[in-house]
C-alpha cells in the first residue's frame, strides 16, 4: 500500500512538473508580442532577407504560420540568421522560440542536444554539384576529387561515409559557412560542392554562370529537414508540431488560401474540425479554436508554400517528389484533427 502511495505522490509530483514546464514559451511569445524564429538566412527557398530585410522561404513562412496561430497576425515575428554552428546553441539558450532552419533531424540531435524536432517539412537528400566542364556524369567518378563542404554539418559526415563506403579518395575543403563554400567552389578551389539537394539548386544560382553547373544524380543520404523546439514544454511542441499537420491537412482537403472561407461552410466532418467550427481543437493546443484557420488563411496549406518558395513558381522549379501528398506517391502525412 505504501509502495502504491509514493508511486502516486511521484505520479502527481510529475504531472505538476510538467503542468509547470507547459504554457512557458507560449506565455513568453506572447507576452513578449512577436515570435522569435531562428532561421538560415542565406539558402534561396528556405530562408533569405532581400536587400530591404523582407524575408521569403519554406522555413520563412512556417514560422509565418505560427505567427498567425498565436496572434492572428503572421507579422508578429523577428527572423534570427543562424549559421550551422550556433543554431543550436539559440535554441537552448532560448534565444530563439523555434528553429526552423533546414536542419536534419538525426537520432544525436533529437537525444543529446535538448531538442525536440516536430515533423518533417522538407524530406531532402544530399547531393552533388559540378561544373559540365569536368564530364562527370557520376559521383562514383568523383574519386581523388576536392570536394567543398561546409564544416560542422550532416553534410561532412555524409561525404566521409559515402566516400569510404565506396573506397574512393577524398579531399575535403572545409568552410564555417555555407556562403564560403559556395564561393570557394565557384573560384575553382574545388571539383565539387556537397549539400542537400534542395539547397544545390539554391546555390547553383548565386555562381557566377548557373548554366555552367549540373546536380549530380546520385542521393547518398537520408535528410529529413524540419523544424524543432526545446525540450521540456509539450504544449509548445504540440503548437508547432500541429502546425505542420494543420497545413498538411488543408492541402488534402483542398483547401486553400483563395477558398478557405467558402469552406468554412462545408458540412464535411474533417473540413469543420479543422476550421474550427466544431470541436475544441484550438483551445486544446492553449489557441483559439480557428487557428488552422488562421493560418490557410493567412500563409496558405502545405502546397501553396512549397510551391511558391521552391517549386515550380520559384526560381528553383525542384518537383514534389518525395514531398508530395501521401495520397499522390509522397511521404507527407498528417494524422486528423479530431
Amino acid at each position: 500500500m505504501k509502495r502504491v502511495f509514493a508511486l502516486t505522490i511521484v505520479a502527481a509530483a510529475a504531472a505538476f512538473a510538467a503542468t509547470a514546464a507547459s504554457a512557458q514559451t507560449l506565455n513568453t511569445i506572447k507576452s513578449r508580442g512577436v515570435l522569435h524564429c531562428g532561421a538560415n538566412g542565406t539558402l534561396a527557398g528556405f530562408g533569405l532577407p532581400d536587400a530591404q530585410g523582407a524575408w521569403t522561404g519554406l522555413d520563412v513562412d512556417f514560422c509565418r504560420a505560427l505567427a498567425a496561430a498565436i496572434f492572428n497576425d503572421p507579422t508578429k515575428i523577428k527572423f534570427v540568421p543562424l549559421t550551422a554552428k550556433d543554431r543550436f546553441t539559440a535554441l537552448q539558450s532560448g534565444d530563439v522560440d523555434v528553429l526552423a532552419r533546414n536542419t536534419t533531424w538525426t537520432s544525436s540531435r533529437d537525444t543529446q542536444l535538448g531538442l525536440n524536432f516536430t515533423g518533417v517539412n522538407y524530406y531532402d537528400g544530399q547531393g552533388f554539384m559540378v561544373r559540365k566542364s569536368l564530364k562527370v556524369n557520376s559521383a562514383l567518378e568523383l574519386n581523388d576529387a576536392a570536394i567543398c563542404v561546409q564544416q560542422g554539418t550532416t553534410t561532412e559526415l555524409n561525404l566521409a561515409d559515402y566516400f569510404r563506403a565506396n573506397k574512393m579518395k577524398l579531399k575535403t575543403v572545409t568552410f564555417a559557412s555555407a556562403n564560403e563554400a559556395v564561393k570557394a567552389y565557384d573560384a575553382g578551389r574545388c571539383d565539387a560542392y556537397t549539400t542537400d539537394a534542395s539547397g544545390l539548386y539554391a546555390e547553383r544560382l548565386r555562381t557566377v554562370k548557373p548554366d555552367d553547373h549540373i546536380v549530380l544524380p546520385e542521393i547518398i543520404s537520408k535528410e529529413p529537414l524540419g523544424p524543432s523546439v526545446r525540450h521540456g514544454d509539450d504544449q509548445w511542441f504540440d503548437i508547432v508540431k500541429w502546425t505542420h499537420f494543420a497545413m498538411v491537412n488543408a492541402e488534402e482537403l483542398n483547401i486553400t488560401k483563395a477558398n478557405v472561407d467558402e469552406m468554412s461552410k462545408s458540412d464535411n466532418p474533417d473540413i469543420k474540425r479543422l476550421l474550427g467550427s466544431e470541436g475544441k481543437h484550438g483551445e486544446a493546443l492553449g489557441l483559439t479554436n480557428d487557428w488552422a484557420y488562421r493560418i490557410i488563411k493567412q500563409v496558405g496549406n502545405y502546397g501553396e508554400i512549397f510551391e511558391k518558395n521552391v517549386g515550380q513558381a520559384s526560381p528553383l522549379k525542384i518537383s514534389r517528389g518525395l514531398n508530395a501528398l501521401w495520397t499522390k506517391g509522397g511521404l507527407q502525412y498528417a494524422p486528423p484533427v479530431r
